[in-house]
């Protein structure tokens, strides 16, 4: 599901169980999140961020597939209004 947080654990070569000690929480605590089934609280999140991986925004490393399909497809929609308002000029 956060697709950016996970190219950057391989990266950084952190792997579940590190946020899963860092959060004091178990192992499968933090798959069922990063699957989706349930969400990271925003302190959790923030945790996250500020131990493993400062350099990036909590915007890039928790955007979700989701909210970026809903995002690809607003700017879709906007550019269609905005080629439908020019042609009607």
């Amino acid at each position: 599901m956060y697709m950016n947080l996970r190219a950057e654990m391989v990266r950084s070569n952190i792997d579940m169980f590190d946020i899963a000690n860092h959060l004091s929480v178990r192992y499968a605590t933090v798959c069922d999140k990063m699957n989706g089934k349930y969400r990271f609280y925003y302190d959790e999140a923030l945790a996250i961020k500020n131990m493993f991986f400062p350099e990036y925004s909590l915007e890039y490393l928790f955007e979700s597939q989701e909210n970026k399909s809903a995002k690809e497809r607003g700017a879709i929609f906007e550019g269609a209004i905005r080629r439908s308002k020019s042609e009607n000029i």
